[in-house]
This record gives structure tokens, C-alpha cells and sequence, in this order.
């Protein structure tokens, strides 16, 4: 059976469509010219929903003046938009993804800067019995076994491609689905908003889980395994593929500002206070780009 449950998913994307329409499909000629004080900033929903670019963006914004306007979308439509020049800067995680739009020319290279984990969370009571799976890919096979209400976000956001190929590696068909199923289209916090309503399993970036938990009730029921390494880039859209629409300069400064080693130490603290522990592991990087 084919999952149709999307809910609030319609809602959502009638609301991201006009911010894109407004924003991403908008003419190139009536974006602004290059190097006028201001970057337009797509970014996957985990990093604006777990609180992190609260906390980073007013700082860059204040120490360089350039003001960055943000959307946030799935990484599937930030990279579209990345690929098609819409964007000046983008925050993804799905790094085979971003690697072919860079191997295209459109985006002008890739840094990983950042890092955490994907979590299956789920009811305490845990009646897939997730918890003692020998892998993410177990887990899964179990819960769709045993026909345990499972929230997806359908979105084609990093989050859902990493979903889709544990499923698939579970030698599961991800385009098929069980009565307990449910379809969001929407984003990473909404999504678990719903997981909480149903006490569903769903597969959910660190970061996100953290800052949601007490809200929906659930529990990370998975342990880190190679398969659920989450990596976070900046990628800078190609100002020659995109002349005179791309801000590049502001573009650069941003890309670098998420390099620098105050940055990365303040990435590492973020939640520690709150949560007992940090949302996401600083990646070292040798030196900036040029």
C-alpha cells in the first residue's frame, strides 16, 4: 500500500511555495545586484529549527554588516535553488547530493563544517522493540515487521534521502508503506510534532530531536552508526556560472565566518547548557578558502 497521510504537508509547502515564488522563482533580473551588503541564505530546516542560526547569523550580521535574509527548506529545494543561482550561500546535508551539483559547475565548492547524527526516535514503550536492533537498517525492517506508526517527511530533504536509503539498504521498497504510515511533506519540527501525536517511530537529525524532545514525548531509540553520520556543508553558488546575480564576496565572507575557530568552538557548545550537551560537532578544517 502506498502511504497518502501528508499531514499539515499540504498546508506547508502552500506556504514554502509562496516564500520560494517570492524568493527562488522570482525573475534573476529582479534579484538584487552582486556585492550590495546582503546574501539570501538557503538552509536545511534542522539547522533553523534546532536554534542554531539564531544564535550564528546575528553575529556574522554584526561584525560585517551584511545582512543575510534566510529560507529555510528541505535540502532537496535549497539545492535546486543553489543550482538554478536563486540562492548566494547554502546549509545542506546530503553530501552525494550537494557533490553532483558541484561537479555540474553551478556551485562553486563544497566545506563541510559541521557534524551530529541521525536518530530513530520513537515511544518509550518502544513496541518494535528498536532499541535492541543490531542496526538503523534493523530497526527499521522491525518497525515495518510489526507495523508500528512511522512519520516520514516525504520532502526530499537530506533527512528523508538518508531515510530512503536505510530503507532501501533494510531491503525495504521506500516507495511502499503500511496502514501506521504517515506522509508529512513539511519539515523537520513539524514532523516530529506529528511522530509525538501518533507516538510514531521517526528518523530525525540530532540537533532537531534535542530541541523538540519535551515537546512530542518521544525517545532517541537508535545508536550512532556509520550509516546515520549526519554532515552539515556550506556551499557557495558559482558567481561565474550566475554573473551579476550571485553575491559573492558576501558569499565568501559567510562561508568562511562558519570556518573560523571561534565559530567552530561556539558550534561545539551549542547546547550544552540546555540540553547537557552539544547539537553538533565542530569538523576541523585546516585553513579557509581562498
Amino acid at each position: 500500500m502506498r502511504g497518502q497521510d501528508r499531514i499539515l504537508g499540504r498546508l506547508w509547502l502552500t506556504v514554502v511555495g509562496i516564500a520560494l515564488a517570492a524568493v527562488a522563482g522570482a525573475d534573476p533580473a529582479d534579484r538584487p545586484e552582486a556585492s550590495d551588503g546582503r546574501i539570501l541564505l538557503a538552509t536545511t530546516t534542522s539547522v533553523r529549527d534546532s536554534g542554531l542560526l539564531d544564535t550564528l547569523v546575528p553575529t556574522f550580521e554584526e561584525r560585517t554588516g551584511i545582512s543575510v535574509q534566510v529560507v529555510a527548506v528541505g535540502t532537496g529545494a535549497a539545492l535546486r535553488m543553489g543550482a538554478e543561482g536563486n540562492a548566494d550561500v547554502l546549509l545542506t546535508h546530503a553530501p552525494e547530493a550537494e557533490e553532483e551539483i558541484v561537479a555540474s559547475g553551478a556551485l562553486a565548492d563544497r566545506r563541510p563544517f559541521m557534524e551530529n547524527h541521525f536518530v530513530i526516535a520513537g515511544p518509550a514503550t518502544d513496541p518494535a522493540q528498536v532499541a535492541s536492533s543490531a542496526s538503523p537498517e534493523d530497526a527499521l525492517r522491525r518497525i515495518a515487521e510489526s507495523g508500528a506508526p512511522f512519520v516520514s517527511r516525504d520532502d526530499d530533504s537530506g533527512t528523508h534521502k538518508r531515510e530512503v536509503a536505510l530503507f532501501a539498504a533494510a531491503g525495504l521498497d521506500p516507495t511502499e508503506s503500511w496502514e501506521g504510515f504517515a506522509r508529512t511533506g513539511t519539515g523537520m519540527g513539524l514532523t516530529l510534532q506529528v511522530a509525538g501525536e501518533r507516538r510514531a517511530y521517526v528518523l530525525s537529525d540530532l540537533g532537531t530531536f534535542l530541541a523538540f524532545q519535551d515537546r512530542i514525548g518521544l525517545v532517541a531509540l537508535s545508536r550512532p552508526a556509520p550509516s546515520l553520520r549526519n554532515v552539515y556543508s556550506v556551499l557557495r553558488v558559482d558567481p561565474e556560472r550566475f554573473r551579476g546575480r550571485v553575491h559573492a564576496e558576501e558569499a565568501q565572507r559567510f562561508s568562511d565566518y562558519l570556518l573560523e575557530a571561534d565559530t567552530q568552538r561556539r558550534i561545539g557548545e551549542f547546547g550544552r547548557e540546555r540540553f547537557g550537551r552539544p547539537l553538533f560537532t565542530p569538523i576541523a578544517v585546516a585553513s579557509p578558502a581562498p
